[in-house]
């Protein structure tokens, strides 16, 4: 029985260590999570993918207070999620689709790892003047006992094709987020926000979390509670041939995306593994093919602008 998270199919969700034969490269700190959509009358499901997007843009484009002071007002959320995107202002700057995948990688670590938003980044970004470079999604995840926690710094990309100079960019912006200074950036945004006391409300924890992303703790008791989702979101071949969600059309997404997965980090480990505590950090390669990138942004800017009153 196939998995789900919410309306779309998990093809797989392990190490990678569990389905490779090549492993004189491996680490033991790879997940990789594979997400397919269906059909529907010889059609990919573009209204259940952008339910999906539209569903999740209030956990990363509004703040918590004002995520609460509209719960009761889906509609009014949504004009004011809207008015955070920065994309729609400029179609060329939109055309790549970033915020479309910073979304879904919102959704993903809500619905599937159980994440808090503590940094709604597209309302962060929105609403400074510090546009730097940084982690794409900031997610906390509590244990089971509720009494410590994990880091999550997600890197969201939406690309035409995942082939290998593509693999290399995204390391490269990896990369750059495990830097020191990228790393401490991001705890002091969390810390200095008041999403974390209103997400958490466990004072206990909440202090607890606190106190170990201040400036004066070493990174080094940091980097081993770090996780980094990197997403990829990408215009599918496979995908855009076929028009069922039949046993061939999955067989081919599966050997695909075990492919892409093992040059990926192949790759990773190469680039990266001189980093200090790399083997403590947990990274997790999430693959969602679509048939159609243009289709998808260009359904998305016009509701965005919808939304916005443009």
């Amino acid at each position: 029985m196939v998995d789900k998270m919410l309306n779309f199919d998990i093809l797989f969700d392990d190490r990678l260590e569990r389905f490779i034969t090549n492993r004189d490269f491996l680490m033991s700190n790879e997940y990789v999570l594979s997400i397919i959509n269906d059909y529907e009358d010889k059609v990919w499901r573009y209204n259940v993918f952008s339910e999906f997007i539209w569903n999740n843009i209030i956990e990363t484009a509004l703040s918590k207070k004002e995520r609460d002071a509209l719960i009761d007002t889906h509609y009014s959320a949504l004009i004011e999620s809207a008015k955070n995107l920065r994309l729609t202002d400029s179609e060329q700057d939109f055309s790549k689709g970033s915020e479309i995948a910073e979304i879904a990688l919102y959704g993903i670590l809500k619905h599937h790892y159980k994440a808090l938003s503590i940094v709604p980044k597209i309302f962060y970004k929105q609403n400074t003047n510090d546009n730097t470079k940084g982690a794409d999604s900031v997610h906390i995840i509590l244990n089971d006992e509720g009494n410590d926690f994990s880091l999550w710094f997600g890197e969201a990309k939406f690309y035409n094709s995942i082939n290998d100079s593509n693999l290399s960019k995204i390391i490269n912006s990896v990369n750059e987020l495990l830097q020191s200074e990228k790393i401490k950036k991001e705890n002091n945004i969390i810390t200095n926000l008041k999403d974390i006391e209103l997400c958490i409300t466990d004072n206990v924890l909440c202090k607890k979390i606190i106190e170990t992303l201040s400036s004066e703790m070493s990174l080094d008791y940091i980097r081993p509670k770090l996780h980094i989702p990197i997403f990829l979101l990408y215009e599918c071949t496979i995908t855009a041939k076929y028009t069922e969600k039949s046993e061939e059309y999955v067989k081919e997404i599966i050997d695909y995306h075990k492919d892409r997965a093992e040059a990926y980090f192949r790759k990773q480990i190469n680039m990266l593994s001189a980093m200090p505590k790399y083997e403590n950090v947990q990274f997790h390669l999430i693959i969602f093919p679509i048939p159609n990138k243009k289709k998808i942004v260009e359904e998305f800017t016009e509701q965005a602008k919808i939304f916005k009153g443009k």
